[in-house]
């Protein structure tokens, strides 16, 4: 599509990132389209935003400009930046995303926060469920101290990018190719985990029709979505490995929708977990479920 695309040999780096947030804008809003044309630039130049104003007087070469406008493309047909160039930043950690992995999403980060945030011990064994890219588990590797974090997933893809960010960000952990759907109970070994930790698929399908397309289109859905009839199956899971694999005194956390807050509280309390508790993100919703053993 023409209006798609800069078409201005030697335009200077001020003016393309202005074109390209005029470009993004009517879509995205222009808060968005400016950090996209950074995130554009830092992909393709490897520039900072130092380096973009610095150089705002520069020209851009036509090659530049091919590629920005690839790039443009992509993202004007709904498909995820993150997605567009292979990465996302998350906990300060520059992680490589497929289609076969979820976008880590701030929300996530927050839980995170809370993990490390409530945890100063050493040598406190971690189990992640439903891992995807990895971006729990790496940031709960690196930034609790001397941590023995496990990492769990079903999808083979997702697992491969997994190691790939582990090994890239110097992380030890241990991945595991399981579905905790079936058997995961017996899986993970009697009393093991201080920490169990899970971001996995809470949304409704019926949830699925008022989604944005550049997450119902590109996104794995096997990381995203429940049956309407049974949106809390992943939780009945996560609750009967901690019955197992949780050590005493040990916690689980979850990200939760929050539509279903009240039914995950009323669950892990019909599975024996006494102290259960809520917590709202930075929105105001409840987006986390800590249960302490």
């Amino acid at each position: 599509m023409e209006y798609l695309t800069i078409s201005q040999d030697n335009l200077p780096v001020y003016l393309v990132m202005k074109k390209i947030v005029d470009i993004l804008a009517p879509r995205y809003g222009e808060g968005e389209g400016k950090a996209m044309a950074r995130i554009i630039f830092e992909n393709i130049k490897g520039w900072s935003p130092v380096d973009i104003a610095v150089k705002s007087n520069e020209s851009v070469s036509s090659f530049t400009l091919s590629k920005v406008n690839d790039a443009l493309r992509r993202i004007m047909d709904n498909e995820p930046i993150q997605y567009v160039f292979g990465n996302a930043w998350f906990y300060g950690m520059k992680l490589k995303v497929t289609r076969d992995t979820l976008i880590p999403r701030p929300e996530t980060a927050e839980l995170v926060d809370i993990i490390v945030r409530e945890n100063r011990t050493k040598d406190l064994r971690v189990l992640d469920l439903c891992t995807g890219s990895g971006c729990i588990a790496i940031a709960l590797a690196r930034n609790l101290a001397f941590a023995h974090v496990s990492a769990v997933d079903i999808s083979e893809g997702a697992l491969e990018v997994a190691k790939e960010n582990a090994m890239t960000l110097h992380a030890s952990v241990d991945f595991i190719e399981s579905d905790i759907l079936a058997g995961g109970r017996q899986l993970f070994g009697s009393k093991s985990y201080d920490i169990i930790v899970s971001n996995p698929p809470y949304i409704a399908e019926s949830e699925r029709k008022g989604m944005e397309r550049n997450v119902v289109d590109y996104e794995p859905g096997l990381a995203l979505f429940v049956p309407d009839d049974d949106p809390l199956r992943f939780y009945d899971a996560i609750f009967s490995i901690g019955e197992v694999s949780l050590a005493d005194g040990g916690v689980i956390y979850c990200e939760i929708n929050p539509l279903y807050s009240d039914a995950v509280v009323k669950l892990g309390h019909n599975r024996g977990f006494e102290d259960m508790q809520a917590v709202r993100d930075s929105y105001g919703k409840n987006r986390f479920i800590i249960c302490r053993r």
